[in-house]
C-alpha cells in the first residue's frame, strides 16, 4: 500500500505527469487517500485515464491548462479550474509558484545499467516542477520504455517509490474518414522537404502527419510526438511527450534520435527562433472569416486549451521558409466565433479544409473573407 501521507501534507500543491505518462497507480492511491489529504491542489495536465472523476473534488481542488480527454467531464461538472495560459509560460509559472508545486508525481522507466531512470513517456512541465518541488513520488513501471529524457533521474531523487507493471495510458485515434483524408492531402501538399514539423493533438493533425510519408529530410520539434511520426523516419525528433500506443513507445525505446525535454525547450521562443522551415500543424474548434481561431470552447463546453498552438503558430510565422497550418472541416469555418479567440487574426497563416486552402498571409480583411468563404461549408 502506498502511504502518500508520509510525504504529502494536507493542502499541498501536487503536479502530476499527464496523458500517456500519467502515473495511474499513484493517482489511484491519491484518490483512495484523499480524505486524509484534504485540501490538496492537484494540477492534472491532460488526462485520458478517466481515473479522476467529479466526485473526487470533495477533498481535492483540481486544475489544468486544458479541457481535453477526461478533463471535459470535470470541466462540465464545474470542478476543474482552467488556466488559459500559453504552454510556453507553464515553466515560469511553476518556478514562481503561481502554479503551486510542493509534490510531483511521475511515472518512470526501470533504470538503465548506470542507474538512471527515464521519465519515459513525457517531460514537458515536469522539468521545472522537479526543480522547485519539495517531494518527488515515482511510479516505476516496467512497461514504460527507457527513452532519452532531460532530465534523467537517480534513486536518491525520489522521496517515495512504488513499483508497478501495467500498460501505460494509450492515446489512439480512429482511422481518418474521407473528408479528413482530403484535408490531410491538401495540407500535406504545402509542406516542403526538409521541414521541421510540429503536430497538435487530435485525429486530424495525426492524419496530416501520416500523409507526409515520402517527404524527405523531415525533422520534428513538437510538444507532442504522435503515432504517425514513426512512419516518417525523421532525422531528429525533439518533443515534450509521446502520445500514442505501444507502437510509438517501442519506436522511441532507447532511440537516440528521439529526445524528450522541458516545455521551456519545446515551446520556448528562444529555441523555436533557431528553426528554419518550421511548419506548425494544428486544428481548431472553429476559425472565422478574418482568421481568428477558437481552440477552446465548443457549444459552450470547454474542450480544448490555449495550450501550445499560439507559441508554435508565432514561431512558424517568423521562421525562414516556415508555415502555420490550421486544418479543420469546412463546416467549422464561421462568420463569427462562438467561443474565445485563442489565436488572434494577426497571426493568421494558412487555413485548410476539405474544400481547399486559404492563404491569409498579407491579406486585407476583405481579401481574407473572400478566401475563407471559398473553403467554408457555405461556399
Amino acid at each position: 500500500m502506498v502511504e502518500l501521507a508520509s510525504v504529502i501534507r494536507a493542502g499541498d500543491a501536487i503536479i502530476c505527469a499527464q496523458a500517456c505518462a500519467e502515473p495511474q497507480t499513484l493517482i489511484e492511491a491519491l484518490l483512495a487517500q484523499r480524505a486524509e489529504l484534504s485540501g490538496c491542489r492537484v494540477f492534472l495536465g491532460s488526462s485520458y485515464s478517466g481515473l479522476m472523476r467529479p466526485e473526487h473534488a470533495d477533498h481535492l481542488r483540481l486544475s489544468s491548462y486544458c479541457g481535453t480527454g477526461a478533463n471535459r467531464a470535470l470541466a462540465d461538472a464545474g470542478v476543474l479550474e482552467l488556466l488559459p495560459s500559453p504552454y510556453s509560460q507553464l515553466g515560469a509559472l511553476i518556478r514562481q509558484q503561481r502554479i503551486g508545486c510542493d509534490a510531483v508525481m511521475v511515472e518512470v522507466s526501470p533504470p538503465n545499467v548506470r542507474g538512471e531512470y527515464s521519465l519515459g513517456l513525457g517531460v514537458e512541465y515536469l522539468a521545472p516542477a522537479l526543480e522547485v518541488c519539495r517531494t518527488v513520488i515515482a511510479e516505476v513501471n516496467d512497461r514504460v520504455p527507457w527513452t532519452f529524457t532531460e532530465p534523467l533521474l537517480n534513486r536518491q531523487d525520489f522521496d517515495l517509490l512504488v513499483e508497478s507493471s501495467r500498460p501505460p495510458v494509450y492515446l489512439e485515434f480512429s482511422t481518418a474518414k474521407e473528408p479528413d483524408r482530403r484535408i490531410a492531402r491538401n495540407a500535406a501538399a504545402l509542406v516542403p522537404d526538409g521541414a521541421t514539423l510540429e503536430c497538435g493533438i487530435g485525429a486530424l493533425p495525426n492524419a496530416i502527419v501520416a500523409a507526409l510519408k515520402g517527404k524527405g529530410r523531415l525533422r520534428v520539434h513538437s510538444g507532442l510526438v504522435c503515432e504517425a511520426v514513426v512512419d516518417l523516419e525523421p532525422q531528429a525528433c525533439i518533443g515534450g511527450a509521446l502520445m500514442g500506443t505501444q507502437r510509438l513507445f517501442d519506436w522511441a525505446r532507447e532511440n537516440p534520435a528521439v529526445r524528450l525535454c522541458s516545455s521551456d525547450i519545446t515551446h520556448g521562443a528562444a529555441s523555436l527562433a533557431k528553426i528554419e522551415r518550421f511548419v506548425a500543424i494544428n486544428s481548431a474548434v472553429e476559425v472565422d472569416f478574418t482568421g481568428q481561431v477558437n481552440g477552446e470552447v465548443a457549444r459552450g463546453n470547454y474542450v480544448g486549451a490555449v495550450g501550445g498552438a499560439l507559441d508554435f503558430v508565432r514561431a512558424a510565422n517568423q521562421s525562414a521558409g516556415g508555415l502555420s497550418i490550421i486544418a479543420l472541416p469546412a463546416s467549422r469555418v464561421v462568420e463569427k466565433l462562438s467561443g474565445p479567440v485563442s489565436i488572434p487574426r494577426s497571426e493568421a497563416g494558412v487555413i485548410v479544409t476539405e474544400r481547399g486552402v486559404a492563404d491569409l498571409r498579407g491579406c486585407s480583411l476583405a481579401q481574407r473573407e473572400r478566401r475563407m468563404r471559398t473553403i467554408s461549408g457555405n461556399s
